[in-house]
């Protein structure tokens, strides 16, 4: 077993009818660029009811129609925030709570001791959240999982990872390991993935891999480590 081969997104996900949410941060082949995903799948109605927007630079999940929103609560929040050299994407109101934690002068780590799993029983869906920490033409960035310690749902356990940013090289956080009831967690470490350094390869091999039926929406950022500029891709299956 090679514990550093690198998959393609493809080879990670193709095969996998249901992965939840899922981040992935990493740089690009030629090291030029840093890179954001986020996307959301879902199989209730709830859930599928939702598209991405953005504004601004910070990515919302907003209802598709308003009119058939059964519970917002889970479903409806900020993924990606900036503050100041920092970039903050996560897959629920954790982004406010990161956010604010650092302006406290807290760590990642630390602003999110405050939070657990959300409160979905029987599934308890962890919360996964990562931060690009850029400055100076260079980058690190951490990941984070809050996840159920057991089928109770009586403690969490809290996970964070640190990467140096590595030319090529990704990696990929999701909620669920594959569909099932209830859902099992994800577990592990983050999965390595490929970073390609086209902002559309990436886009259209992601969106193409995740299961037809249940993925939702899509956001890619490249951003120029020169720079700083930023290319943007955004899908959504609801238009």
């Amino acid at each position: 077993m090679n514990i550093y081969r690198i998959n393609t997104i493809e080879e990670l996900i193709k095969e996998n009818p249901y992965v939840g949410r899922g981040i992935i941060i990493g740089r690009t082949c030629d090291g030029s660029k840093a890179t954001l995903a986020y996307f959301i799948m879902g199989r209730s109605a709830n859930s599928r009811n939702r598209i991405f927007s953005e504004k601004e630079g910070e990515v919302f999940t907003e209802p598709f129609d308003v009119t058939k929103v059964e519970d917002p609560s889970l479903i409806i929040y900020r993924a990606i925030r900036s503050f100041k050299g920092s970039v903050i994407v996560t897959n629920g109101d954790q982004t406010d709570t990161i956010y604010d934690g650092l302006a406290q002068g807290k760590s990642f780590s630390e602003a999110l001791a405050s939070r657990t799993f959300e409160p979905d029983r029987p599934n308890f869906t962890p919360r996964i959240s990562g931060i690009l920490y850029l400055e100076e033409g260079e980058f690190h960035y951490d990941m984070s999982i809050l996840k159920s310690a057991d089928e109770e749902g009586s403690a969490c356990n809290r996970y964070t990872f640190s990467y140096t940013a590595l030319s090529g090289l990704g990696h990929f956080l999701h909620t669920y390991l594959c569909d099932g009831t209830p859902i099992p967690t994800f577990t592990g470490e983050p999965e390595r993935v490929k970073i390609p350094d086209s902002i559309d390869d990436f886009t259209k091999e992601l969106w193409e891999s995740l299961d037809e039926n249940n993925k939702i929406s899509l956001y890619v950022r490249y951003v120029d480590l020169k720079d700083g500029s930023a290319e943007n891709r955004l899908i959504n299956k609801n238009v």
